[in-house]
């Protein structure tokens, strides 16, 4: 009978050994669990209608506050010489954009931006000069243009707004919808008339999650040879 013992001993030591196996995963210091939860959709408690971190706030005109902390949202993409019409001369520069982290973590985990998103836009200017930099273009302290995009269903029709702080980081006026970026989001956006075909992290994820654009969709379905 001994070996009947030595059995039920092996298996008490694997079932402990289990354990604490699915006990240290979940340790802060597991680096496998920090990767996993990052990317994890589990969770509904995290589920978002309205970003709650930094969520839209105006002024009794209507006008948009430029969010202070932009720079600490989760950083999205960078593109250089970026246009959507004819090419640009006579200066260099580079898009920034940072969407804030609420609105992020729910994209991920649905693949669709909540209400309540706030996307920042911010235009820098390129340089090539500087430092032991001898050749390609780094971003300077120049800042060129700056633009909110706010997803805010009972505000705004056609759900969202462009807000352009080109006069400053205090307060903006929305940009009326007559304007060309609003047709042009409308018409190409991969989701939700946001560009998310330019978020290497986030095309991904709408892929799997099947809200992509039908618009973006047959658009690039007609560059396929």
């Amino acid at each position: 009978m001994r070996w009947v013992s030595t059995f039920r001993l092996l298996v008490v030591w694997a079932l402990l050994l289990v354990a604490v196996g699915v006990t240290d995963a979940g340790s802060p210091g597991s680096v496998a669990s920090a990767a996993a939860a990052e990317w994890s959709t589990d969770g509904a408690q995290r589920t978002a209608t309205i970003s709650t971190e930094s969520a839209p706030v105006y002024e009794s005109d209507g006008r948009l506050k430029l969010p202070g902390n932009y720079r600490e949202w989760i950083f999205l993409s960078s593109g250089i010489d970026m246009s959507y019409g004819a090419a640009m001369t006579g200066h260099s520069m580079f898009d920034n954009v940072f969407v804030e982290p609420t609105a992020y973590r729910e994209f991920v985990r649905t693949g669709r931006w909540p209400d309540g998103t706030s996307l920042v836009l911010e235009v820098r200017g390129a340089a090539e000069k500087g430092s032991i930099n001898k050749h390609g273009k780094f971003q300077s302290g120049e800042l060129m243009g700056l633009e909110v995009h706010v997803k805010d269903t009972k505000r705004f029709q056609g759900d969202w707004a462009f807000f352009s702080f080109s006069q400053g980081p205090g307060a903006a006026k929305m940009i009326p919808t007559t304007a060309e970026c609003y047709s042009c989001h409308q018409q190409h956006a991969a989701v939700d008339t946001t560009f998310v075909q330019f978020y290497p992290t986030l095309l991904g994820i709408a892929t799997v999650k099947g809200t992509l654009s039908p618009a973006y969709r047959a658009e690039e379905g007609g560059k396929k040879p």
